[in-house]
């Protein structure tokens, strides 16, 4: 978890708490938000496709308002389960992948956004994959600049400005930076 993501998420928590006590009323379970966060950042990405970023925008911020609420009523509830942490991981490699194809679809004429769109896709996967790889190596590598929730922001500031080339560059460059890092923490750790 970031540093920004850990000063953010007890305050967050604490003001989603009417709404995740509603969810739970409603017999809406955790898998449903993490299920419902991925549809709707799906929808979100086809409307990047078609060049309708607020839109996109839009569905992707409901998306990972929803896959944040998911972990939040977890905890609250005492809903949280090993399959449910398992399937909230699957979903946030979907829900980071699909905007990314979505955007190299569209920039499919366009050699050097494409070049920096497959490479965002790259390295957002090796963020998640050095410290996954890490830890199941035993060594805790929590560190880097850009993990998946700063990448979100960026992707969804960007498509609400119509700023998405510099989205794309603000990614590739935090993603490349953060994997060094994590890469650095292992190498450290493991001599």
């Amino acid at each position: 978890m970031s540093q920004v993501v850990k000063k953010i998420k007890p305050i967050f928590e604490e003001k989603v708490s009417p709404l995740v006590d509603f969810f739970y009323k409603l017999n809406i379970t955790p898998n449903i938000l993490t299920i419902s966060g991925v549809i709707l950042v799906i929808l979100g990405s086809y409307f990047i496709y078609k060049e309708r970023f607020l839109v996109a925008g839009l569905f992707i911020l409901i998306g990972n308002i929803c896959d944040a609420l998911d972990g939040s009523l977890a905890r609250r509830h005492n809903q949280a389960t090993k399959f449910g942490a398992f399937l909230d991981s699957v979903v946030d490699r979907i829900s980071d992948f699909i905007p990314f194809v979505a955007l190299a679809f569209l920039f499919r004429e366009n050699e050097i956004m494409l070049f920096l769109t497959i490479i965002s896709i790259i390295f957002s996967f090796l963020v998640s994959y050095t410290r996954a790889r890490a830890e199941g190596l035993g060594i805790e590598c929590k560190i880097g600049i850009l993990e998946r929730p700063e990448r979100s922001a960026i992707l969804i500031v960007s498509l609400f400005a119509n700023a998405v080339e510099v989205g794309i560059f603000l990614i590739v460059l935090g993603t490349f930076i953060t994997t060094i890092q994590r890469i650095l923490c292992v190498y450290r750790k493991s001599r």
